[in-house]
């Protein structure tokens, strides 16, 4: 892809931080970062994979042709908002947030017409954050979510897709940002409420550490999770996240009581329904 624009990064963390690294790959005519760290900055411009970076964002934004907002939900909204007279005519802004309603609804109410802001999620990420444990292949082989509304341009909602397939994701999805939180939040929110609960269980002690074997770990790694940032997804998802926990609560209730009565064979079925939906997903990998 030639990428033949201005780019500046808001947020150089673990997504913001792996983006400019994959960005720079695609050689951009300039590629700026914001933060508001400054040794973060200096990090930054020391490991190449940005051009300049500054802690005054009006700088680099008003000769930007595409910014990247990675910044949690509220932080976004609030960037753009603060930043409103900063940004140059014409110029696409994206985001990486979890949460999609909350920010492009906002964000739609002020944002004037000589801009296109476009809501994103790359479902990428780890455990840790910071620019530190940034990497230009955390893109790779991942999904991409858009959530694009009327007043996005048919050219910028391509211009992003380009750039995620260009980063390494593989699939792009566009639905609308109703859609996007009610979905994400069975498929990122549940696992990690799972996660999170089975730790904070009393068995999990000193004794059980040593039976644990590969299911449990692969079933508990995503509950090293970020407080804060997570916080903030569930408490602005909240409704969608509950109905999720609701329904979770409901199916395990089917299992215990399949259990309690010896119904081997509903246990059975529970399981073959289960095998063959994972199995579904394997196809799709």
């Amino acid at each position: 892809m030639n990428l033949d624009f201005n780019i500046t990064v808001i947020g150089l963390g673990l997504i913001g931080g792996s983006y400019a690294m994959a960005l720079k790959e695609l050689n951009p005519k300039n590629l700026w970062g914001v933060d508001i760290d400054s040794e973060t900055i200096k990090s930054a411009e020391k490991m190449g994979i940005i051009d300049k970076g500054y802690t005054d964002a009006a700088i680099p934004l008003s000769k930007s042709d595409i910014v990247i907002v990675s910044l949690y939900p509220d932080l976004t909204v609030q960037f753009i908002k603060n930043n409103i007279n900063n940004f140059k005519r014409g110029s696409v802004i994206t985001d990486t947030s979890g949460i999609k309603s909350k920010v492009v609804n906002e964000v739609s109410s002020f944002l004037p017409d000589y801009v296109d802001f476009l809501g994103g999620h790359p479902m990428a990420g780890k455990e840790s954050k910071g620019l530190a444990f940034a990497s230009k292949d955390i893109f790779k082989n991942t999904n991409y979510i858009l959530t694009p509304t009327e007043k996005n341009k048919v050219e910028n909602i391509q211009l992003i897709k380009d750039i995620a397939l260009s980063i390494g994701c593989t699939n792009i999805v566009s639905v609308d940002p109703k859609t996007h939180d009610k979905i994400i939040a069975y498929t990122s929110g549940l696992p990690h409420l799972i996660a999170i609960a089975l730790v904070g269980c009393d068995s999990f002690n000193e004794k059980s550490k040593s039976f644990i074997g590969g299911g449990f770990r692969d079933t508990t790694r995503i509950a090293a999770i970020n407080p804060e940032l997570w916080s903030e997804l569930f408490i602005s998802n909240k409704s969608n996240v509950i109905n999720q926990i609701e329904e979770f609560q409901n199916n395990l209730s089917v299992l215990k009581s399949a259990i309690e009565n010896e119904d081997i064979c509903e246990i059975e079925d529970i399981f073959n329904v289960a095998r063959k939906k994972r199995s579904e997903l394997n196809n799709n990998e």
